[in-house]
């Protein structure tokens, strides 16, 4: 493990410029430098990278980060190898700290199964090469159209007759018995006899995102219906089914290249698309889609095209698959092959121009391959056609981004010539349903883990409301507000006033983006400005803080307090505002480099894009805004403060304690009067 001073020392002495340089030829622009992306093809330069930011960014794809996450990105190293690469790159000597003894025994343990596994590879490849592998397994092979430079590359092999000869042969190798049994490479009965979980097959190994081989999947070649077709590994420590996908070490870069994924559902489906010159393809294999998959595939890009058959299977297998990757904020399309024919078929019978081309002109959004699925089904009836729309709205609901939401919400209205407010309500409700679901089974897990679940509340037996979740704002996006639920629960006595967290949460990432941005920038208030203070010098960190501080008033989002935490602690130390930055993108802790991601790349790109010919200087909108925003800020926690307060009033029983809450309420509305006119002032 490498300490944290070396990790500081590494990030300091990284220059972006200096480390892109050596992998890309980047030529002076303004204050940034530009190229033409390493990470997909392009003519015309769409690569910034902004020196004084400790940034990229590339505006074709997306890609973006710092000097660490581009050499993670470019040369697929980890974290830690990234950082000893810049360490070496700038002469700073690396002196990992001493591991404790669990911690080596768990590495040990962890690199044990690793090694195991890939002998086993190697030994299945090598059993191919046998005449019991050559007349059996690779006769099936090439019968199935596989080249030997395809069976080579991908590994297959074969599991030998003989149900001992694996476990015999890493024995005599010396790997030790525990860890053949625990990556279930072998079977130990209860009379002590060790044979192999693999034996009569073709085998396919699985490889991990880094190439490395983490578990098997074996055909059996017999027609006997008693004996099972396929044979995988358990899950272990080194291979999580859902969280893994066949083909992805071979197809992750040109996924990245092409900025789209295709997703089919069998080995040989893969290795045939592949073959033929398709090599953004990777399957689920053996388990239904599964988020953890879906967001394996968003590491590389952010569309999916799913190629299943064109059955009545495939095309189940297909539904099921764009709710997740919808709600996973990813862009879904779908294309059925010909009744019959899977995409191991069509690769075979069809040149790469054709298969390109089937796959360009048949692949459809979801709204219109539901639609044109369902729709026959409906013909004229018109419940069932009111049936098919809002199964196509409960889709839409299921989008993330509000705006993709509404773009789908107007197509759909206008395909089935219906009004778009009417379709815009089922999708904000079923939207609310399934994002209040989700925080209550969140909730539910949170619970059981701390030992604490019950399944009502103490007052009425009903299930506890939850609060809305994080990524929902509809008033921002001019959706009507669904009836919130209280934000606490009607009490009988003086409690502490909740706030409920999303509708504070823009203003609270606005305040911290404003900090991340320019926390160190000075304030130049106007001398007729209530802020200023003559012979006084405030910047914007201290300025949004000591304004919060003077309210008494703390972030409510998790993420957000954590990233305003970390900036001040950094801060107290003198660190520079850039040190600051480059720190936060590069945190060991992803919630806090995800933050850090969002509110400094993603503006940038509008920076970029927008600001730099804008007339208006930094120092003038840092003094129109921040006032500004400061303000709505305390509006909004005013407001939720009267909604607990009107929740407690209508529960409240007693008289005397409705008089001194209706005396709150009313105090309350004088300053949310004076808040609103103070707003409109600035």
């Amino acid at each position: 493990m490498i300490p944290q001073e070396t990790v500081n020392r590494i990030l300091d002495s990284a220059q972006i410029v200096d480390v892109i340089g050596d992998f890309v030829t980047l030529k002076k622009r303004g204050a940034n430098h530009i190229a033409c992306c390493p990470f997909h093809n392009e003519k015309t330069p769409s690569f910034s990278v902004s020196a004084s930011k400790g940034i990229y960014k590339c505006f074709g794809c997306g890609k973006s980060g710092t000097a660490v996450g581009f050499v993670m990105e470019h040369e697929n190293m980890s974290y830690t190898e990234a950082l000893k690469y810049l360490a070496k790159k700038y002469h700073i000597e690396v002196v990992e700290k001493e591991e404790s003894a669990e911690e080596i025994a768990q590495r040990q343990r962890h690199e044990s199964l690793m090694l195991v596994s890939e002998y086993a590879g190697k030994f299945f490849q090598d059993s191919l090469q046998t005449d019991e592998g050559r007349n059996i397994a690779l006769q099936y092979f090439r019968s199935r159209g596989l080249e030997d430079e395809t069976i080579r590359k991908y590994g297959l092999g074969w599991a030998p007759l003989s149900r001992r000869a694996l476990s015999e042969s890493a024995r005599a190798a010396g790997y030790k018995e525990e860890f053949l049994i625990e990556t279930g490479l072998s079977i130990k009965y209860d009379d002590g006899r060790l044979v192999d979980r693999f034996y009569d097959r073709v085998i396919f190994p699985i490889h991990s995102v880094s190439g490395r081989v983490i578990a098997f999947g074996g055909r059996t070649l017999k027609t006997d219906k008693s004996v099972a077709k396929y044979v995988n590994s358990p899950e272990t420590e080194i291979y999580v089914k859902s969280r893994s996908l066949y083909g992805i070490y071979f197809a992750k870069n040109e996924i990245s290249r092409q900025d789209r994924c295709i997703l089919v559902e069998g080995y040989l489906d893969v290795l045939s698309m592949h073959q033929l010159g398709i090599t953004n393809v990777v399957a689920s294999s053996g388990t239904s889609l599964t988020v953890e998959q879906i967001r394996l595939i968003r590491k590389f890009t952010n569309n999916i095209t799913i190629i299943y058959d064109g059955d009545g299977a495939g095309i189940k297998a297909a539904l099921r698959g764009i709710g997740l990757v919808l709600k996973e904020g990813m862009n879904v399309k779908v294309v059925l092959l010909p009744d019959g024919q899977d995409p191991d078929d069509f690769a075979k019978r069809h040149t790469l121009e054709e298969v390109r081309d089937h796959i360009a002109q048949n692949e459809q959004d979801f709204i219109n391959f539901k639609t044109d699925l369902l729709l026959d089904e409906a013909g004229n009836d018109p419940i069932q056609r009111a049936k098919l729309i809002n199964d196509i709205a409960d889709t839409i609901a299921l989008i993330p981004d509000a705006v993709v939401r509404a773009v789908y919400v107007r197509s759909s209205a206008a395909k089935f010539e219906i009004e778009e407010r009417i379709l815009a309500d089922r999708v904000s409700k079923t939207r609310t349903e399934i994002l209040m679901a989700d925080e209550k089974q969140k909730e539910r897990e949170r619970q059981r883990a701390a030992g604490s679940y019950r399944q009502s509340s103490p007052q009425d037996g009903s299930d506890v409301p939850p609060p809305m979740p994080d990524d929902y704002y509809p008033e921002e996006y001019g959706e009507p507000v669904p009836d919130a639920p209280p934000v606490v629960q009607p009490l009988q006595h003086e409690g502490p006033i909740v706030i409920n967290e999303p509708y504070l949460a823009p203003c609270e990432k606005e305040l911290l983006g404003f900090i991340l941005e320019e926390g160190c920038s000075e304030l130049q208030f106007d001398v007729d400005s209530k802020y200023y203070v003559e012979g006084e010098q405030v910047n914007v960190a201290e300025f949004i803080d000591g304004t919060l501080a003077d309210d008494d008033a703390d972030f409510v989002n998790q993420s957000y307090r954590k990233v305003y935490d970390e900036y001040f602690r950094m801060y107290d130390e003198g660190l520079t505002q850039q040190q600051m930055q480059t720190r936060l993108l590069n945190s060991m802790d992803p919630e806090i480099a995800a933050v850090a991601k969002e509110l400094l790349i993603e503006k940038y790109q509008i920076t970029v894009k927008n600001y730099e010919q804008s007339l208006t200087a930094v120092s003038t909108r840092l003094v129109q805004f921040i006032p500004k925003t400061l303000l709505a800020y305390h509006c909004k926690k005013v407001e939720m403060i009267l909604k607990d307060l009107t929740a407690r009033l209508a529960a409240e029983q007693d008289p005397d304690r409705q008089v001194e809450i209706l005396a709150q309420i009313s105090d309350y509305n004088r300053a949310r009067t004076r808040l609103n006119n103070e707003l409109g002032r600035v």
